[in-house]
């Protein structure tokens, strides 16, 4: 018992310290966050198997637990559900490109649109937005911004930008007065900002995708297929959190240099246990951590566990209230909104 005690220790010092190590300087480092729950857990069963028992060695999995209580307070919260809050209402969604349900054909749902536009935030940021000129009801720049109801900025990553292409977009209810770009993968990764003029107050808002996973989500619907595909996926996921390490570093300059409050939303393809999510957390705060409830799982698809969408801001803005759209089924993110006010907020 000694012997699995010191053994589960070192790893959970190894794996709550993960989080403080960049992949650019141990590549390999990237993959630990993923074993805190485990680590978590085993701790918890490790210290009541050891205090019924009325072994001393019960203190080691104590003292893990309370090293970790951080990693608690990030994966779980009891925050009332503030359904009609009042404030500034805004909205994050992967949408898949519009077309998750019928991926063959590439047939969007309608559905998919209605939604989006009929959903109350005042500004609304998309990754994997397909936008197509060349059809009238496939237009969705037109559509989504209710024909000039809200304004908007498109940043197409790959395609034909004046016929049919992907890439990222932010809505406003509110006037958009200056944008731009802060990294181009020209794939389907990125980041856009918008600077959005609120009453008297202006924000910068930011539409983040960073680099994917990579994860098959389909070869681990079974056991044979997972394991042909576990090794290649190790080296997708290292070579992702590598990936994003650099992408964070640009984003972590341009946040620095913000003249305006910040509010940062997307698909960040990071784990709340990850470096990148703790680098973002020195200066931002997690509207899931402040008003969320449960776990708030993002991903749509068998691997349901993981949380990878995020809405973060700085720290003059108070979220009072975060909703992980679980019951929205239309692409293999779960669309996730929050709803922020401040000192001086006019609607």
């Amino acid at each position: 018992m000694k012997f699995i005690t010191g053994l589960l220790v070192v790893l959970s010092l190894l794996v709550f310290g993960s989080v403080f190590i960049s992949p650019e300087v141990f590549p390999y480092v990237g993959l630990l966050p993923f074993l805190v729950p485990v680590v978590l857990v085993a701790n918890i069963f490790l210290f009541f198997m050891l205090a019924l028992a009325w072994r001393k060695l019960a203190f080691f999995p104590l003292v893990c637990l309370a090293l970790g209580y951080k990693f608690f307070l990030i994966s779980f919260q009891f925050h009332p559900k503030n359904e009609n809050a009042v404030g500034l209402k805004v909205l994050s969604f992967n949408a898949h490109l519009f077309n998750y349900k019928n991926p063959p054909s590439g047939a969007e749902d309608p559905t998919v649109f209605s939604w989006v536009n009929e959903h109350p935030a005042d500004i609304k940021v998309i990754q994997e937005f397909y936008q197509d000129y060349t059809i009238e009801n496939k237009n969705a720049l037109k559509f989504l911004s209710k024909e000039g109801e809200f304004d908007y900025t498109y940043h197409p990553l790959r395609g034909e930008p004046k016929k049919r292409s992907y890439g990222m977009a932010i809505f406003s209810k509110y006037p958009i007065v200056n944008d731009g770009v802060v990294f181009d993968e020209k794939y389907n990764n990125g980041a856009i900002f918008a600077d959005v003029k609120v009453g008297k107050d202006t924000l910068r808002v930011y539409n983040v995708h960073l680099a994917s996973m990579s994860i098959e989500a389909e070869a681990f619907e079974n056991y044979d297929s997972a394991k042909l595909v576990y090794k290649q996926t190790l080296g997708k996921l290292q070579l992702g959190s590598l990936q994003r390490a650099r992408q964070m570093n640009i984003l972590l300059e341009h946040l620095a240099n913000s003249p305006y409050e910040v509010v940062l939303m997307g698909d960040l393809n990071e784990l709340p246990y990850s470096n990148a999510y703790f680098r973002l957390s020195e200066s931002l705060q997690n509207a899931f951590e402040l008003a969320g409830r449960g776990f708030g799982f993002t991903f749509n698809r068998i691997l349901f566990f993981l949380r990878i969408d995020h809405i973060f801001t700085t720290l003059a803005l108070k979220p009072i209230q975060f909703k992980t759209h679980t019951e929205v089924d239309y692409s293999d993110h779960y669309p996730i909104s929050a709803t922020f006010t401040w000192d001086g907020f006019e609607p």
